[in-house]
């Protein structure tokens, strides 16, 4: 059914969900601002920095934007990166599904800086044949970086599917015309993901393994 499989990162391959929590609750206190909520920072895991801030933080200018983005990234990129593991089986499955022949690749709004460190981190590098970062590109739910990643790699539309856990992810997938699956154990619920009609819904990440091999064409 599929050639490429595209990756969200954070709550997808990664339960990073309380590193992300805590750091822009400790960038808000750096600045002296009100810290968000737990529910409203995990509702904008997935875009790229600058729009999330925005999101959380409507009134927002230039200014505020920069020195928020510059304090989450600061706590972020000192957290113990023990506090962000892998979710159960994704390594196992990763490297099964390279070996059977699936190209993978990821589009995250991490920012290039972040995603390296981690892919570094966890050893999985070498299993993405590309892999696109918010700041390089425009950020979720905006199709460009699927197509960008459709367009180095050359796999048709509908050879490819993005694999998520949040609106964003499936809202890209589907503005970009290409196959959705939705993960239930990240950020956002199952009942917002359906609403994007994904092709399949996963509990965890060994049954997603299951399924592709299964329908594996």
């Amino acid at each position: 059914m599929y050639d490429l499989l595209i990756f969200d990162w954070d709550g997808t391959i990664i339960d990073s969900e309380a590193s992300i929590i805590n750091s822009m609750q400790a960038a808000a206190r750096d600045l002296t601002i009100d810290e968000p909520a737990d529910a409203a920072v995990r509702n904008i895991i997935g875009l790229g920095l600058p729009e999330a801030i925005r999101m959380l933080f409507p009134d927002a200018d230039d200014k505020f934007v920069i020195s928020l983005r510059e304090r989450y990234v600061h706590h972020f990129l000192s957290a113990d990166p023990s506090r962000s593991c892998l979710f159960p089986g994704v390594r196992e499955a990763l490297h099964n599904l390279h070996h059977q022949g699936f190209r993978l690749a990821v589009a995250t709004g991490k920012s290039r800086r972040g995603l390296n460190r981690v892919l570094e981190d966890t050893q999985l590098g070498k299993l993405f044949e590309i892999t696109k970062c918010a700041d390089e590109t425009a950020s979720k739910p905006d199709p460009m970086m699927l197509e960008e990643i459709l367009f180095v790699t050359d796999v048709p539309t509908h050879r490819a599917v993005m694999i998520g856990d949040t609106e964003y992810d499936l809202e890209m997938g589907h503005r970009a015309k290409m196959d959705t699956i939705a993960v239930s154990y990240g950020a956002h619920t199952m009942e917002r993901l359906s609403r994007w009609n994904p092709v399949r819904e996963v509990d965890e990440f060994a049954e997603l393994e299951e399924w592709l091999l299964s329908h594996r064409q």
